[in-house]
């Protein structure tokens, strides 16, 4: 799964109707709302969007023939296997009339090409923890972690006795990064999970 690493835009005219795609990562229902709220154009005549997150998705056709836009726009979200992603297309209605094939096609195809267009990062699921350790093991425990391109430190807090490090590990690799901290501390690291 990939979502887009930054905000994406894309125009097109079609028979004298001019349509504005905005695309962008998002984290939550509330950011999702908050980007089409920022992004729509109340002087246009449609601002149609969808959002997915997981398997929460919702979609709007904003005026326009049921099923011939906010669902198109979703579909170019699923079409290439994005999550975690809001897409409106606005329109300016141009006077020809595009039936709902036509709309269809305008409002799924100036989303699509708005997300190919994007710059994607893949989704990498991530477990949290924090490692204890002792002030003589911190910058090795640190530069092996960096060793890891999808681990992040999320924190780094001080202590008496060293510093507790608040990391995000990559799922399919937790395991061995635990051990190898465990390894190269003699055991001295303590590594807690949330429940």
């Amino acid at each position: 799964m990939f979502t887009l690493d930054d905000v994406s835009t894309y125009e097109q005219h079609l028979k004298k109707s001019r349509f504005l795609a905005f695309a962008s990562p998002v984290t939550s229902e509330e950011t999702a709302r908050s980007f089409l709220a920022s992004h729509s154009d109340p002087t246009a005549n449609h601002n149609c969007w969808a959002w997915r997150i997981g398997q929460t998705y919702r979609f709007s056709d904003d005026g326009e023939p049921g099923g011939t836009a906010g669902k198109p726009i979703l579909q170019a979200i699923d079409g290439q296997s994005l999550d975690a992603v809001a897409v409106v297309v606005t329109r300016w209605f141009g006077g020809v009339l595009l039936g709902s094939g036509g709309l269809i096609r305008a409002y799924g195809g100036t989303a699509a090409a708005c997300l190919r267009a994007a710059g994607k990062i893949e989704i990498v699921p991530r477990v949290e923890a924090s490692i204890t350790t002792a002030f003589s093991d911190l910058a090795l425990v640190k530069a092996r972690l960096a060793g890891f391109p999808d681990t992040r430190i999320d924190a780094e807090n001080f202590i008496a006795t060293g510093a507790e490090l608040h990391v995000a590990l990559p799922q399919a690799q937790e395991a061995d990064i635990l051990r190898m901290i465990i390894d190269i501390t003699n055991g001295r690291a303590v590594i807690s999970r949330p429940d």
